[in-house]
C-alpha cells in the first residue's frame, strides 16, 4: 500500500509492498513521471493497479531497476506493455537483458520466474537522474548483486537503498554462494552510505526509516557473522529462496522441497561448496528453520506460508 508522505515530499510516493515484491518509489514530476523497481510478475497486475490509481491518468513515462533480481524487475514487462515507459538498466546488465542470457541473468539459477522485457538505455555509477524535479545520484552498490545501484537525493537527504541495506539487515550476498567476492563489497556499500548525510531511508524491502546510522550498526554487525563463516551465509541463503518459493506459492508439498532446490542452480553450488548435505537433509533443515522463525507452517503434508 501507498506509504504516508510526511517523510517525503509530496512528489515522491513509496509503495510498501510484501516480501515476494520490492517496495516501488513513483515520482510525480512536473513534466513527467517515473517508477523505481516494478515487484515480482505475480504481483504485477496489482503494481499496476497501484500505478494507475496514483496516476490518475497521467501516462508512466520512466522506469528503473535497481539491479534484476526478479522481485525487482519481474512486473517490467506488464508496464511497458501498459505505458511504453522508458526503461533504464544498470549498465553492466545491458548485454544479458539485450540476449535475455537466462543462465547469466540470476532468475533461473534461483528458480524464479520474469518474463522477458527490453530497455532504452542504462544506468551507470555517477549518473545523475532528475526524478519529481530533483536530482538523484546513482551510486553503485555491490555485495547483494553485483551490479546494483542505490539512488541518492542530497537536496533531501533521501536514499533509496534496494537490497544493499534494510532496517534489520540487507539481502542475500550471492556472489559468494558461487566463489566470487561479495562480503567486502557489501561493506565497502555500507560505509559509502555512512558517509552520506540520509535523513531517511527506502529500502527495497521493508517500511522507510530514519534511523541509518543504527541500521548500520545491525548490518555491519550481521556483515561480520556471516563473513565469519560463509556457510552461515549459504545456510541463509537456503531459508530465503525456500521462503520466497513458499510466498509465490503459498503452499508446497513437503516431498516436492529436495527436488525444488536441486532444481537451483544457485542452491547446488552453495551445497557444493559449503553445506555438502543430501538435499532431503538440507530441505528438512530449511523447514524446520522457517517453523523456529514463525515464517510458516506444516498442515498434513504440505508447508504453507506463514508470518
Amino acid at each position: 500500500m501507498p506509504r504516508p508522505s510526511a517523510l517525503f515530499p509530496d512528489a515522491v510516493q513509496v509503495f510498501e509492498r510484501g516480501w515476494l515484491s520490492s517496495n516501488n518509489i513513483l515520482f510525480h514530476g512536473k513534466d513527467d513521471t517515473a517508477l523505481i523497481d516494478s515487484g515480482y510478475v505475480t504481483h504485477a497486475p496489482q503494481t499496476l493497479a497501484l500505478l494507475r490509481h496514483s496516476l490518475a491518468g497521467r501516462p508512466l513515462d520512466r522506469l528503473f531497476n535497481t539491479h534484476l533480481h526478479s522481485d525487482h524487475c519481474g512486473g517490467n514487462a506488464l508496464l511497458q506493455a501498459e505505458y511504453g515507459c522508458h526503461t533504464a538498466i544498470p549498465v553492466t546488465e545491458a548485454d544479458k537483458v539485450r540476449n535475455w542470457d537466462v543462465d547469466a541473468l540470476s532468475f533461473q539459477a534461483t528458480g524464479q520466474q520474469c518474463p522477458r522485457f527490453g530497455f532504452d538505455a542504462t544506468v551507470s555509477p555517477g549518473d545523475t537522474l532528475i526524478l519529481a524535479d530533483m536530482a538523484w545520484q546513482a551510486l553503485g552498490a555491490p555485495g547483494h548483486d553485483p551490479h546494483s545501484l542505490i539512488f541518492y537525493c542530497a537536496e533531501e537527504g533521501i536514499l533509496i537503498s534496494a537490497d544493499a541495506l534494510w532496517e534489520n539487515g540487507f539481502g542475500v550476498i550471492f556472489p559468494e554462494l558461487d566463489g566470487g567476492s561479495g562480503f567486502l563489497e557489501a561493506r565497502a556499500t555500507l560505509d559509502l552510505i555512512a558517509s552520506l548525510d540520509v535523513r531517511v531511508v527506502i529500502p527495497g524491502h521493508g517500511r522507510p526509516f530514519t534511523d541509518a546510522a543504527g541500521a548500520l550498526q545491525r548490518a555491519w554487525s550481521r556483515l561480520d557473522y556471516l563473513a565469519s563463516d560463509p556457510v552461515r551465509n549459504a545456510q541463509n541463503a537456503v531459508k530465503v529462496l525456500l521462503k520466497f518459493l513458499l510466498l509465490e506459492r503459498q503452499r508446497i508439498a513437503l516431498a516436492d522441497i529436495p527436488a525444488l532446490l536441486r532444481g537451483m542452480p544457485i542452491f547446488e553450488e552453495a551445497n557444493r561448496r559449503f553445506l555438502r548435505q543430501e538435499a532431503d537433509a538440507l530441505a528438512e533443515w530449511a523447514v524446520s528453520q522457517l517453523l523456529r522463525a514463525v515464517a510458516a507452517r506444516v498442515e498434513g503434508e504440505y508447508l504453507l506460508n506463514d508470518g
